[in-house]
């Protein structure tokens, strides 16, 4: 089956922050997942763009996220489904608070 990078970007609050209905919805999304017939093949939150490292063309080494943005790159689902279609099922699943989702299809080596 295909794989499919599910990224997650929002605008970075506190974990503690983030509201109970959002955390649930988060916390239930792999068995929503898996009862859909696909599989989470990696989830994985981030740390706060505030801890990232960029190195830009030239070796330029920086602080700080790469872009400026209103969301940030919170986390990454790889998934492995039928299809895009149900990618975007599953990318729908997933609780956003003022940010979105992007899917994008991995390159099958």
């Amino acid at each position: 089956m295909p794989q499919y990078a599910i990224l997650i970007y929002e605008k970075e609050i506190p974990v503690e922050d983030i509201p109970a209905d959002v955390m649930a919805a988060n916390m239930a999304a792999g068995d929503k997942i898996e009862a859909m017939g696909a599989r989470v093949v990696s989830e994985q939150p981030l740390q706060p763009s505030s801890v990232a490292t960029t190195i830009r063309k030239g070796g330029i080494v920086t602080d700080g996220p790469f872009l400026e943005t209103k969301e940030a790159f919170a986390g990454i689902f790889v998934v492995e489904c039928r299809d895009l279609d149900q990618a975007i099922e599953i990318g729908k699943l997933l609780p956003i608070m003022d940010g979105g989702v992007e899917i994008r299809p991995l390159i099958e080596m």
